[in-house]
C-alpha cells in the first residue's frame, strides 16, 4: 500500500489521463480525409453553376477560401457537436476540452487555425505528438483541447 501512495505523488498534477498517440491519431485524419474530398466534390458541384459549369482558375481567390471554409464547418461541426469525426469515431477517439468538456465554436476555430500551422510547418506541429509527454499537438496546446478515448 505504501508503495501505491508513493507512485500517485509522483505523478504530475498536469498529466492527461491515458490519451491516443500518433498512429491512432494519423489513421483517424486519414480517414477524415477522404471523407473531406469527398464534401469537396459536392462543394464543387454546387458552386460550378456560379462559374458558368467552367473549372476554377487561379486568380478566383474565392474558391480556395470556399474549400476552407467547408473544411472548418464539418470539422468545427463535428468537434462541437459530441467532439468526433467519422475518423475519430471510428477510431475511437474524441476532441474535448483539458477537462474533457465538448468544445465551443470559438475553440474548433482557434484548433482548426492553430491545425493548418501545424501542418504548415512540415508537419512539425502533429509530430510534436511523439515528443510530448501528453501525445499533444500544437493545435491541441493552442487551443487548449486534447483527444481523448471515448470512453
Amino acid at each position: 500500500m505504501p508503495h501505491q501512495e508513493k507512485r500517485r505523488r509522483l505523478k504530475p498534477a498536469d498529466d492527461l489521463p491515458s490519451t491516443p498517440g500518433f498512429l491512432r491519431r494519423l489513421a483517424a485524419i486519414v480517414y477524415d480525409l477522404f471523407l473531406l474530398c469527398a464534401i469537396f466534390f459536392v462543394a464543387t458541384a454546387l458552386l460550378l453553376p456560379f462559374n458558368a459549369g467552367e473549372a476554377f482558375t487561379g486568380q478566383q481567390f474565392f474558391y480556395p477560401i470556399y474549400l476552407l471554409g467547408v473544411s472548418f464547418i464539418f470539422y468545427g461541426w463535428f468537434w462541437t457537436h459530441g467532439g468526433q469525426t467519422l475518423g475519430l469515431r471510428a477510431w475511437k477517439i474524441k476532441v474535448l476540452t483539458l477537462d474533457q468538456q465538448p468544445i465551443n465554436w470559438t475553440q474548433a476555430l482557434l484548433r482548426f487555425i492553430a491545425a493548418i500551422l501545424s501542418w504548415s510547418f512540415f508537419g512539425l506541429g502533429f509530430l510534436w505528438i511523439l515528443i510530448d509527454k501528453n501525445h499533444r499537438s500544437w493545435h491541441d496546446h493552442l487551443s487548449h483541447t486534447a483527444v481523448f478515448f471515448d470512453s
